[in-house]
């Protein structure tokens, strides 16, 4: 799980030089996506990519959408963590469009209003992010995910850019993690591969749809890649997962990174590249069995 008070001393100590993330991200949102795939060292192919909405039961969600101009990819579908929305998680999306997939960022706080909430993490923790977030996260049941799920894989079948010959994919970071897995139980015939990057809240012995007890619901191919802060916290967690994905049928990769919470998303105070970059290497693989 986000870990409030650490983050918090990061920030404060200047671990991160937010003012040089905010820089570069200024550069490469200005210089288009290219500029993120040839820094990424992608292939330089060209994107299409807008703000999008979709319906939901809910409501009318608003997204991301980037993918390569011309042909058919198979879709992923990427839950932000606990800031959002925003030019991380749009860089990072690039990324991987590049690569070849239609990648549809969406917002999870929709019901509480458009993204972006947060220009980046320094301003998450500055502006008392996890208070204010607080009563948008309380919606974010397992129920409202599985629907919103439906509604966004619905929506990406629709698009002419979306191989539906091909499963759909699905990453979730921080408080995302989870939502991989309600997503690929609600929708067990497209969804094909699920990745939780330092995913909080996976064993939940008490509540009735705790994601490691869903695992066989899906079709899933898995990925937990576990922060080594969160493993100190919780270390029954990752035998937990690995019974329940051993009792479920489900293949699953389950490792504890040397980073701590946060090491992937690179505004995050705690991002580590070279962890991020073993991480991605791992995501990309999951998602070519697409």
């Amino acid at each position: 799980m986000c870990d409030r008070e650490k983050l918090v001393r990061w920030a404060q100590a200047g671990r991160h030089d937010w003012s040089l993330t905010r820089r570069q991200f200024a550069a490469a949102a200005a210089l288009g996506p290219l500029a993120a795939c040839t820094a990424s060292g992608a292939d330089e192919e060209t994107l299409a990519e807008a703000m999008v909405s979709l319906h939901t039961p809910d409501g009318m969600m608003d997204a991301f959408y980037v993918r390569p101009v011309g042909g058919e990819y198979p879709a992923v579908i990427t839950w932000p963590d606990i800031a959002g929305l925003r030019e991380a998680f749009k860089l990072m999306a690039r990324r991987l469009a590049a690569q070849g997939h239609a990648v549809l960022v969406v917002n999870p706080y929709y019901r509480s209003g458009p993204a972006p909430q947060f220009a980046d993490f320094a301003e998450f923790l500055a502006d008392k992010g996890f208070e204010t977030v607080t009563p948008w996260r309380e919606q974010l049941t397992a129920d409202a995910i599985m629907r919103d799920a439906r509604a966004i894989v619905r929506w990406l079948d629709n698009q002419a850019d979306v191989d539906t010959a091909r499963g759909i994919g699905t990453n979730g970071y921080c408080m995302g993690g989870p939502f991989t897995v309600f997503t690929a139980a609600a929708v067990p015939g497209r969804v094909r591969a699920a990745a939780s990057l330092h995913g909080g809240g996976l064993i939940l012995p008490e509540a009735p749809h705790s994601p490691h007890r869903m695992l066989a619901e899906t079709e899933a191919r898995y990925l937990f890649a576990i922060a080594q802060n969160d493993d100190a916290k919780d270390p029954d967690a990752k035998v937990a997962l690995r019974e329940a994905a051993q009792a479920a049928g489900r293949p699953a990769e389950i490792e504890v990174y040397p980073a701590d919470h946060g090491w992937t998303v690179p505004d995050s105070p705690a991002y580590s590249k070279e962890a991020a970059e073993r991480a991605w290497s791992r995501m990309t693989a999951l998602f070519d069995t697409l």
